[in-house]
């Protein structure tokens, strides 16, 4: 069974781009590592195909060769925060409009070009000072994120909700240092997520 993680810095994870088995130190390593314990009796090839930096617009570049040319099984997609980060500088925002159009385009061709279930990551940022105001214009974008994925996702993960919660009773920085890229401990409680969501399809792919 081929499992695709697609992404940005949050899925690269250090990754060696020389190898796109090489999972890095992020949460594709310890979900591959939880899904292969939890299905001991299954053959899992598992690929790390996430880019540091990138935005919808750069997923959308590189579609068909590291998604539909790949043929997953299951593609995972965790992408957005960079639509916002990238802009925030002079809220010259990406236009929400274009946000949808680039990632429905990722999804579109996945169920027209492949027969992938896809697992959505929403996006997410937790609660530090200097980037609150990244959320004028993040939120928006989860909503949308939210809407494909009632519409094309096999399974969602509520990444920004679950950071969320997680904050009651911790400190963020035990979970992401700046907010948007995961610790240890961060990429394990996505991964275990992850893990349980990739529970609820493991029948209908095998």
């Amino acid at each position: 069974m081929k499992i695709l993680f697609q992404g940005d810095s949050i899925t690269d994870a250090h990754r060696d781009k020389n190898d796109y088995h090489d999972l890095g130190v992020g949460y594709p390593k310890y979900a591959a590592e939880a899904i292969a314990n939890r299905h001991p009796g299954t053959e899992f090839e598992f690929i790390d195909l996430g880019i540091s930096g990138h935005k919808t617009e750069d997923l959308r570049a590189r579609w068909q060769k590291d998604c539909i040319d790949i043929q997953p099984d299951v593609v995972s997609i965790l992408i957005g925060v960079n639509d916002t980060w990238h802009r925030a500088g002079d809220r010259d925002w990406i236009p929400n409009e274009v946000y949808e159009e680039n990632y429905r385009y990722l999804l579109t061709e996945i169920k027209e070009k492949t027969n992938a279930k896809i697992i959505i990551i929403e996006q997410f940022l937790l609660p530090v000072p200097d980037k609150e105001y990244f959320r004028e214009d993040l939120d928006p974008k989860i909503q949308i994120t939210r809407k494909l994925a009632r519409e094309f996702a096999d399974v969602f993960i509520p990444t920004d909700g679950i950071f969320a919660a997680s904050c009651i009773g911790e400190e963020p920085t035990v979970w992401a240092s700046d907010g948007v890229h995961p610790t240890e401990a961060g990429a394990r409680l996505i991964a275990r997520h992850y893990a349980d969501a990739f529970d609820k399809i493991f029948l209908s792919v095998k």
